[in-house]
């Protein structure tokens, strides 16, 4: 009587960073501190709310444009989704369709492998080295697809513009995904790489460094033969993947550049200081390149720091995983923010 529970398909998922309900200091899952343009709030004053009752535009053209505009691109090299999530699983139903495994690193953002069991694709997992860094090497062999994220996470790792080109010539017959979340806070992206290189696809989201995350805007660029091969994927499952309200907003906030790169310099600015402050203390910290810090205290188990921190209204984010099981994941928030956090650590330490 009860058979289809046979057939319900199981996956193990992603589980992110907790949302707690009340106000704590949340330094959990890198949202950027600073409220978005603007810009953005002045359309939402000026959002006509009749517009609602119609279908907006499946093509997403308004949003695909100024981003093809502001990257220097054309809108046919331009995807938009409901955040990079939502991009890259479009993404993973797309082009990893191989019997050969897809290729990802070992210590990386966990939503790769749910997606993988979610789409029936074989991945294995290649290990990074005791820095934590990618080894290119590891992935010139056969395989069905690679992606990595960079900087990466939750290391905070940034690999340059050579590792991503040597990856690619070494993998040119198989779709290779640059997943660069956290690239406006340091390192140069691989966008323009694409110009050469016709497998190579670039996801962002405007979720961190355009302070969205509530809004859902992920976009990948590329060659416009992987993306018209999305857009028919996406068109065969929801045509209508992003509302009207996203795609007015996320037009304002990239015209916005300005005050884009006025936050991100203060972010940047924040996480240099609060590196030297936790250096002090006894942390070790990766060489971050995003908006966050992956730290490890040389004596006091991070653990226990965490649950401490917890118990003061600061969250940051622990991952009780091999490797990684004793460090903390730490976002950085405003300057006040971060004070914050220092003058717990000292009484915690």
């Amino acid at each position: 009587m009860k058979t289809w529970r046979d057939k319900v398909r199981k996956v193990v998922p992603y589980v992110p960073g907790e949302q707690p309900k009340r106000k704590v200091i949340k330094l959990n899952t890198n949202e950027n501190p600073y409220p978005p343009s603007p810009k953005v709030k002045e359309a939402i004053m000026e959002f006509d709310t009749e517009c609602l009752r119609r279908y907006p535009d499946p093509e997403c053209m308004s949003l695909r444009s100024v981003l093809a505009n502001y990257y220097g691109f054309e809108p046919e090299n331009v995807f938009v989704g409901v955040g990079s999530d939502d991009v890259i699983s479009m993404a993973f139903m797309t082009f990893f369709n191989s019997d050969r495994p897809i290729l990802f690193p070992d210590i990386t953002y966990s939503f790769y492998s749910v997606w993988a069991d979610l789409h029936k694709v074989k991945y294995e997992t290649v290990a990074v080295d005791d820095n934590f860094r990618i080894k290119k090497e590891d992935f010139y062999k056969e395989n069905g697809g690679i992606i990595f994220p960079n900087p990466n996470a939750p290391t905070a790792i940034y690999e340059p513009l050579e590792f991503v080109r040597d990856l690619l010539d070494h993998n040119r017959d198989v779709v290779v995904i640059v997943d660069e979340a956290y690239i406006d806070f340091g390192g140069q992206s691989a966008l323009e790489l694409t110009r050469e290189y016709d497998n190579l696809l670039v996801v962002q989201t405007f979720s961190k460094s355009r302070s969205m995350a509530g809004m859902r805007i992920g976009y990948a660029i590329g060659n416009q033969e992987l993306i018209k091969a999305m857009n028919d994927v996406k068109f065969s499952f929801n045509s209508y993947t992003m509302n009207q309200s996203a795609l007015l907003m996320g037009c304002e906030a990239v015209k916005d550049d300005e005050y884009f790169k006025k936050t991100i310099k203060e972010i940047v600015a924040t996480r240099e200081k609060t590196k030297e402050r936790l250096t002090a203390l006894g942390f070790e910290c990766t060489n971050s390149k995003a908006n966050f810090l992956f730290a490890t205290h040389q004596t006091r188990k991070a653990k226990d720091i965490f649950e401490l921190l917890k118990s003061k209204d600061i969250f940051v984010r622990y991952f009780n995983l091999p490797r990684i099981d004793n460090y903390l994941r730490i976002t950085i928030g405003t300057e006040e923010e971060m004070d914050a956090l220092i003058k717990a650590l000292l009484q915690i330490l």
